[in-house]
């Protein structure tokens, strides 16, 4: 399986790769070390070989690692870390470069019969915690009780300006567009989102979330409702020049049907987040 990145400025292979790559310096190191990674082709292991725009860099993974973090996998359940900009699930244009696509070719190395079943998604622009069933069983039973095992659903948030409230729990209802705008209205899908200000800089504030519902784009729609729409949020805040949306998916609670007890999952704010709230 590839991932290719076509390059944009010039600069040099490790700075690239950690500035388009939502992962740790020495994970990047390791796929250097192990000959995953070529330039134009050509397979190298330089952290500094110099890289010229419109170079193509391509990720080869040639060992039994999955490039992003697992946090928790047993027989039932796969538990991993989603990068900012990855689909979760196939659209009508990308196939491949899929979260479930890159999974399933991992999990298929270890067992050429298994398969893994979407659970939940995040938005393609939203990174962090997002759990995958390996069987059809699971999948069900997580899916028919997603917001009573989901004890604690927890995301953090960088906000344009500060809210007028320094916590709030929000309720609205939401509808859909043909377009797939979704909207507040006085009818719809009831949603539920709570948040509290944990630090403010100048015109920005980050935001700490617990969500009750899972609704489409929801934490999106309720805090462009108030005034308050996500840094690099290109689809409900019109205005933004960021180019990542700041929104990650940071801790979940979830009560495991089968071994009878609630594990905990949590991911470390991406640096742009600790950058931008500097």
């Amino acid at each position: 399986m590839k991932n290719q990145y076509i390059v944009k400025k010039d600069t040099t292979l490790l700075k690239y790769l950690y500035e388009i790559l939502d992962l740790p310096k020495k994970k990047i190191k390791q796929y250097l070390t192990h000959g995953c990674i070529y330039v134009n082709q050509t397979q190298t292991t330089k952290y500094d070989y110099p890289l010229k725009k419109n170079m193509t860099i391509t990720i080869q993974q040639n060992t039994k690692d999955f490039i992003f973090p697992i946090l928790y996998e047993d027989r039932e359940l796969i538990v991993v870390e989603k990068p900012s900009g990855l689909l979760t699930v196939a659209s009508l244009k990308e196939k491949e470069n899929t979260l479930y696509y890159m999974l399933s070719n991992y999990v298929k190395k270890k067992d050429k019969n298994a398969k893994i079943f979407i659970v939940h998604r995040l938005d393609k622009d939203t990174s962090g915690i997002i759990v995958f069933a390996k069987n059809q069983k699971m999948k069900e039973q997580l899916q028919k009780k997603w917001d009573q095992y989901a004890k604690v659903r927890e995301y953090k948030a960088i906000v344009e300006g500060i809210p007028k409230k320094e916590q709030a729990r929000l309720v609205h209802y939401l509808k859909e567009t043909t377009t797939h705008l979704v909207y507040t209205s006085k009818t719809g899908k009831k949603a539920i989102t709570s948040y509290q200000v944990e630090k403010t800089k100048k015109n920005y504030s980050l935001l700490r979330i617990f969500i009750e519902t899972g609704r489409k784009n929801q934490i999106r729609v309720q805090l462009a409702e108030i005034g308050n729409p996500i840094v690099g949020d290109h689809k409900y805040n019109k205005t933004t020049t960021a180019k990542r949306l700041f929104l990650h998916a940071t801790r979940l609670k979830l009560f495991h049907p089968t071994i009878g007890k609630v594990l905990t999952f949590t991911s470390p704010l991406p640096k742009e987040f600790e950058v931008l709230m500097r």
